[in-house]
């Protein structure tokens, strides 16, 4: 038998893009932001815009209330199917 379930994941290059548009939004540019968050380097930053990396909960926290949003609201997530399999008491994961 199979049951199939759908877990929300992070898109990371729309949270990153989202993150890009709050920030000009609100006018603050990367070199800004840069300094309110103590960064040493403003790639961090354009690597968030990228979707190569992702801000730290910690950072995230701290972002959203620089751009007067929740960290929810921050996220993009996508959703992925997950099928689980089970036979004869045997289980296993297709995803």
């Amino acid at each position: 038998m199979r049951t199939t379930y759908f877990k929300p994941v992070i898109d990371m290059t729309a949270t990153g893009r989202k993150i890009k548009t709050l920030m000009g939004q609100r006018g603050i540019s990367a070199r800004e932001l840069q300094a309110i968050m103590g960064f040493p380097y403003v790639q961090t930053i354009y690597n968030w815009f990228t979707g190569k990396n992702m801000p730290i909960i910690d950072n995230l926290v701290v972002l959203a209330q620089i751009l007067g949003t929740t960290v929810d609201a921050l996220l993009v997530t996508r959703q992925v199917e997950v099928s689980l399999e089970r036979s004869e008491g045997a289980e296993s994961l297709i995803a």
